[in-house]
């Protein structure tokens, strides 16, 4: 699933190339360039537009016509927007352009374009009203609504977080413990704080993108990150139930040549599309519906889809009329028959609005529902699911990549086997270790080429310790699902514990002993008796480690009034849930769900006692820095941790968090999941433990 702010790309692969704020100038630049307002830029206004450019080598007239005929896929006489940003892709990929990372833009780099905080008035009157709708009966809510959307309160009301946690628990139930938001009428600089924190690592959980979101930003109430931020969620909440595993009738789409596995890795964009071009075909419509901005903007497939869903409500009439504008009134008109024409104006269809299209077409989906003809969706019910560890796995893994600000991954096996993700991870998690020149940019048509991106991101591994024995890039290209979880293990494994390394005083090997014998450590020295013997200890079921852990790192933020023993499998669940909303409201970036903790899942234990200890070590060295240069006042970040090392202090500062001495041997990590027989740990080289003092402190070796 594409994440977009203002700006709606239904290609995932390609909405990762650019940021959301380049979106939405490249967007602005289009339609500046689409001088026809025909919805797609000609040859000839790509060059008009172009020779502003300081393109390193500029183009001639036959060689723009050239890239505007190999990106007409669908012969429509020029570039939608789609097909305009494979254009800048192309130029930076052919040394055109002055842009050397994949995620600037040639186009970016003209001061005309520094406009990126528009604002759509379109879209706040539809989110409004969507807010107005869903939480109307919300106590902590009732207050502000129904909110005007005329105004800026929406805004206003955004900056003490609890509406956008309200929002993210709406788009996915349970995301967010509501016991550990900070509700009441006043709220102190630092509630408003820990409201955005949890918000925004919720957020990353649910799939949006906030690399480029602090909480400041939030507190302040900036209207165009606060926006881009609820139409990401109102987005996931719209998309949730468009999949073959939740709407097994969508298996109706399933042509007789397909596989049903091709139909299952389909985004939720391009299934809607499928299921929208599927009713339109059965009702004699002949074009296919390949976007949600030009290709609906006449209104006539509106109508016609309309009409074959609800022939009894609906009829054809809108497609007598000429004028567009009147046209679209008239659809709208139909569609609140059905009680779904919510979210698009006329106005916004004629201008080819494609957040809010999308949003009218998943809102219809969601009110008309589907066939009831068993034949095809039988099958889907029951097809043999995936196991279930596997699924887990692969939605942390997914999450993880996507907060790290790179190429963004809806369905995480197919995304991979190209290699490209995962080089883009690799120098992420280790600058410098991809050899870029040695690889291949999507969309790569040569298999062999897919095949040596993935040998190259095995060969790093292997370079990083990582037990790879008997793995291939060509498993990676062939989809192994165990093999491709088996090495983002490692690689996620890898992150955490480098990241912890960097805090460690002069960069020691962390273990995963180390982990707990630290979070001992911190439990012990507040006065608690539990304790942790490893990640597969059966006692950190009832969630009271751990919530010891979170009130040691940071006193204030536990309510120990509703922590309970964890005795029964009710109680047990709440402590979980609890657990990692508190632990996102400190700043901890955790994938997991509640179940893992109380199903005790080592590596996901593993994951949030590393997050839990990297948090810990990252704001001591923040208050050490802020001690060290008085001047500076360090801003807050909606990340956790730095995505790339930080420099660890040259001497322990007071108060700083660090590793026990070990009393035991470090016990092996834990195995890569599923994967061949391996005799070397998935971990970073080890290292000798270093000295530390029983009062859990560093002392200088």
């Amino acid at each position: 699933m594409a994440s977009f702010g203002g700006v709606a790309v239904s290609d995932p692969k390609l909405s990762g190339h650019f940021t959301q704020g380049q979106l939405r100038a490249l967007k602005a630049q289009f339609d500046a360039w689409n001088v026809g307002k025909s919805g797609v830029i000609t040859a000839a206004e790509l060059e008009a537009g172009m020779e502003n450019l300081n393109l390193s080598k500029p183009l001639t007239t036959e060689e723009v016509a050239k890239l505007v005929e190999e990106h007409d896929v669908d012969h429509k006489g020029g570039l939608e927007f789609e097909s305009f940003l494979r254009v800048q892709l192309e130029l930076q990929k052919n040394g055109r352009s002055p842009s050397v990372s994949p995620q600037k833009s040639a186009f970016l780099t003209n001061a005309q374009f520094a406009n990126v905080h528009h604002i759509s008035a379109s879209e706040k009157r539809a989110y409004v009203d969507h807010i107005n709708t869903y939480l109307d009966n919300d106590p902590a809510m009732v207050k502000y609504l129904p909110i005007d959307p005329t105004t800026d309160d929406l805004f206003n009301i955004a900056k003490d977080g609890v509406l956008l946690c309200k929002l993210i628990n709406l788009a996915v139930t349970g995301t967010i413990d509501e016991r550990a938001m900070n509700i009441k009428d006043k709220l102190n600089p630092w509630e408003r704080n820990e409201n955005h924190t949890l918000c925004l690592n919720s957020a990353k959980a649910i799939g949006c993108s906030v690399v480029n979101i602090g909480t400041q930003d939030l507190v302040e109430g900036r209207p165009h990150l606060v926006l881009g931020l609820i139409t990401q969620i109102v987005k996931v909440q719209l998309l949730a139930d468009i999949n073959l595993k939740k709407t097994p009738e969508l298996a109706e789409l399933l042509d007789d040549m397909e596989e049903f596995e091709e139909l299952l890795r389909l985004p939720a964009e391009k299934l809607l599309l499928r299921w929208m071009n599927y009713h339109l075909k059965k009702a004699g419509y002949t074009k296919v519906i390949s976007n949600y901005s030009s290709d609906v903007k006449d209104g006539t497939a509106y109508a016609v889809l309309l009409h074959k869903l609800a022939p009894e409500s609906c009829t054809l009439e809108p497609l007598n009329i000429a004028d567009p504008l009147e046209r679209a009134q008239a659809v709208l008109a139909q569609a609140s028959r059905i009680g779904s024409s919510k979210y698009l104006s006329a106005k916004d269809i004629v201008d080819g609005s494609p957040n809010l299209n999308l949003a009218f077409v998943a809102h219809l989906f969601r009110t008309s529902g589907l066939s009831t003809d068993s034949s095809k969706f039988t099958f889907a019910e029951l097809i043999e699911s995936d196991d279930e560890q596997d699924s887990r796995e692969e939605r942390a893994f997914r999450m993880w990549i996507n907060s790290l600000g790179i190429e963004y991954v809806s369905s995480l096996f197919e995304d991979v086997r190209d290699g490209w993700v995962l080089l883009e991870v690799l120098d992420k998690v280790s600058p410098g270790s991809v050899n870029w020149k040695g690889a291949t940019k999507p969309p790569i048509k040569m298999p062999f080429k897919k095949v040596e991106n993935c040998n190259q991101a095995i060969s790093i591994g292997k370079s990083l310790k990582f037990s790879l024995v008997n793995v291939s890039g060509k498993d990676l290209v062939e989809g192994n699902k165990k093999l491709t979880l088996a090495f983002l293990w490692q690689l996620m494994r890898y992150h955490m514990f480098y990241l912890l390394k960097n805090l460690r005083l002069k960069g020691k090997e962390v273990s995963e002993a180390d982990i707990v014998q630290w979070a001992n450590i911190k439990v012990r020295n507040v006065g608690k008796t539990s304790k942790m013997e490893s990640f597969k200890d059966k006692s950190l079921a009832s969630g009271v480690f751990f919530l010891d852990l979170l009130g040691a790192v940071e006193p204030r933020v536990v309510n120990w009034n509703i922590v309970t023993s964890g005795l029964t499998e009710e109680d047990r669940k709440k402590n979980a849930m609890y657990i990692i909303s508190v632990a996102r409201k400190i700043g901890c970036s955790i994938f997991l769900l509640w179940d893992d903790i109380v199903e005790v899942r080592p590596k996901m234990i593993l994951t949030l006692a590393a997050s839990i200890m990297l948090w810990s070590l990252s704001s001591k060295a923040k208050v050490a820095d802020a001690s060290a240069s008085p001047e500076k006042s360090p801003s807050v970040k909606s990340e956790s941790a730095p995505s790339s090392p930080p420099t660890a202090p040259a001497s322990p500062p007071p108060g700083e968090d660090v590793l026990p001495p070990l009393d035991t041997p470090s016990s092996p990590p834990l195995d890569a999941p599923s994967s061949p027989p391996v005799d070397d740990p998935s971990s970073p080289p080890s290292a000798p433990p270093p000295e530390i003092a029983e009062n859990g402190h560093d002392t200088p070796s």
